[in-house]
């Protein structure tokens, strides 16, 4: 393999940390489809790592160093293989694959590659796992991110995460969970599972449940990441692109939806033209595909994607189409029942027929278990309050949201609201 020429140390770290972020998902993917275990998996590539931190410096940079750290850790995961005991059972599972692939110091084709990522992300959204474990692993894994890293974006200790990320490991073993895409209704009940932990990841960076900070850019990024690797690899998916479509759209507002304080934005009161167009238009191309495939029964995201969509066509708060976001809030509460979109849709209903028959489908809420600590409630209440000319009631719920909430800033914009109104 060519090399570049040699480097000093620091430049040969800096260009490695640069790659290993990258490329470490399709790594310990083309691994994993080898010696059939994350865990060890991961292991191999932090091998992979550790040689080229020794080598690159004096031999130079590869011309292509994810091929590089791809070649290397899958000899030392097939070394690995031919060490066990059960070697020769081994070989059968993996058959002329692991003949072929054995000696060759390049890794497989971009198809293989691919395909082995799709088997990674389905192998950390394993149902075995709980949400938080799927989480911490489908980000370090496919996310790239460090154990402190992670714990710093979910506001946790760092021992907690790890602990966490070598449970779902050993878990995943001890399952004897198989690497491998599912078919038929197993990847259907799969999917979702995926698709849920990406876009937990992804609300989380949008609105920080707790913190100083009430955008995490990172987490969006990842998670927008992660959903387009997903949306290329399972191209006839449509929830896939609808997910897609839904992260395309909410990342566009970023740069509006904080001031230059770090205040947070209300969706009304953002200036528009600091949308990101380019990131709408990436948006309304994903839509395209998930509607082209969905059949005529759009899912829970794509209809999700669609209500993004009325938001993005419109120029301004007041041209927004305000009745058929309403009536896509019905059709995704139908679909995907639940307090969270019933609470969307009234406020959709509040901005289309009037705060009245809206308040009637919050108090409808209020005895909603899932609902009872969840601060916007009575946010939406509050607003829906002050609407109505009620202002003393809602500043109480103002300053009730703003005691629920855990987030400094959001809870600052409460009490301002709350005052405001009082």
């Amino acid at each position: 393999m060519d090399q570049q020429p040699a480097v000093g140390p620091h430049s040969a770290a800096a260009a490695l940390e640069t790659v290993f972020r990258l490329e470490s998902p399709r790594v310990v993917a083309a691994v994993a489809r080898i010696v059939r275990d994350v865990g060890i998996a991961e292991e191999l590539t932090q091998d992979a790592l550790v040689a080229a931190l020794e080598r690159w410096p004096r031999e130079g940079v590869p011309d292509n160093p994810g091929a590089w750290l791809t070649a290397t850790a899958r000899h030392r995961a097939v070394d690995l293989v031919r060490r066990r005991e059960t070697y020769a059972r081994k070989l059968a599972e993996i058959g002329r694959d692991l003949e072929t692939t054995a000696p060759a110091p390049e890794p497989s084709g971009p198809e293989d590659i691919d395909d082995d990522l799709l088997r990674l992300v389905f192998t950390t959204c394993h149902p075995v796992l709980s949400a938080e474990a799927r989480t911490a692993l489908t980000l370090r894994l496919l996310g790239g991110l460090t154990t402190a890293e992670i714990a710093r974006a979910f506001l946790v200790p760092e021992p907690t995460v790890a602990q966490r990320i070598v449970r779902a490991k050993r878990t995943l073993a001890r399952k004897n969970v198989a690497f491998e895409v599912p078919y038929g209704p197993d990847r259907e009940a799969r999917l979702g599972s995926v698709l849920d932990v990406i876009y937990l990841i992804f609300n989380e960076g949008y609105a920080a449940t707790a913190g100083d900070d009430w955008l995490r850019p990172g987490l969006c990024e990842d998670a927008l990441r992660l959903a387009r690797l997903l949306a290329a690899l399972m191209p006839k998916e449509p929830e896939v692109h609808g997910l897609a479509a839904l992260l395309e759209f909410q990342c566009s507002r970023t740069a509006a939806r904080t001031a230059p304080d770090g205040t947070p934005v209300l969706l009304a009161d953002q200036n528009r033209r600091r949308w990101n167009r380019m990131l709408v238009a990436r948006g309304i191309t994903a839509l395209g595909r998930a509607e082209a495939t969905s059949g005529g029964t759009p899912g829970p995201y794509v209809l999700q994607a669609a209500i993004a969509a009325c938001h993005a066509h419109a120029y301004s708060y007041e041209e927004t189409d305000w009745r058929a976001i309403a009536a896509l809030y019905g059709l995704l509460a139908a679909r995907a029942p639940s307090p969270v979109v019933e609470l969307n849709r009234a406020v959709a209903v509040s901005m289309a027929e009037g705060p009245e028959p809206a308040l009637r489908i919050v108090d409808a809420l209020a005895a909603e278990p899932a609902l009872r600590d969840y601060h916007l409630l009575p946010s939406v209440r509050g607003d829906l309050l002050r609407r109505l000319g009620r202002t003393a009631e809602a500043g109480a719920e103002f300053a009730r949201a703003a005691r629920l909430t855990g987030n400094e800033r959001e809870r600052e914009l409460l009490l301002r609201r709350a005052a405001q109104a009082g």
